[in-house]
């Protein structure tokens, strides 16, 4: 199970972060996502009804994408998370405890870190990536130099992707991206404006690939 998965996020390369949309927008957003060729999308838990989103994607996208879980603290909402469909779960920070209840259901952690030594402590701990967040603060280049001593570790950028570096993230080293909202952005979705989204994940999944 976790390895497929791990395969699937992989292949992927970008992870679409959904966060703060509305329920009724849900499957709007997910068909120009996959219309524009994202096949893994992360739904993060501080947004209304998030694990009902989970539930109705993991029913409606599982032979065509893998669902994920965001901004988990917890290893008690990281297990409502996996009991609700998702495949994979992410945190904004390390918690033991959550990669510890991935570990137990056969799902994937990918919790957040920054430093080097923050970044191997998860990797020790079990994770199968580590979120590099925010990965504004010090740009591909940063994938590349923890990338050298720490070849062995799978690494995710999150915060400040986008169309402009995603190539370079990927040059630099990084196993797949997380891209919030240049690629979902609140404005675009209150606008119904779903084509865009469509186009703008196809130009995310050109320059990843």
């Amino acid at each position: 199970m976790v390895k497929e998965i791990l395969d699937e996020i992989g292949k992927a390369r970008v992870v679409s972060i959904v966060r703060g949309i509305a329920h009724e927008d849900l499957k709007h957003v997910a068909d120009a996502l996959y219309e524009g060729g994202i096949r893994a999308i992360e739904v993060t838990l501080d947004t209304p009804a998030a694990l009902k989103m989970i539930e109705e994607l993991k029913s409606e996208y599982s032979t065509k994408m893998i669902i994920g879980a965001g901004t988990v603290l917890d290893a008690e909402t990281a297990r409502s998370a996996i009991l609700s469909g998702a495949d994979f779960v992410l945190s904004p920070t390390l918690s033991t405890g959550v990669i510890e209840m991935c570990h137990r259901y056969s799902k994937v952690a990918v919790p957040g870190a920054l430093t080097p030594t923050e970044i191997l402590t998860a990797w020790e701990a079990g994770a199968q990536i580590v979120k590099v967040f925010p990965a504004r603060v010090f740009g591909p280049a940063y994938i590349k130099d923890i990338k050298g001593p720490l070849a062995q570790i799978e690494l995710m950028p999150v915060g400040g992707v986008s169309l402009d570096n995603a190539a370079e993230f990927i040059k630099c080293g990084a196993f797949a991206l997380g891209v919030g909202s240049e690629l979902v952005s609140r404005t675009k979705v209150a606008a119904k404006d779903f084509d865009s989204i469509r186009d703008t994940a196809a130009a995310f999944i050109k320059t990843a690939q």
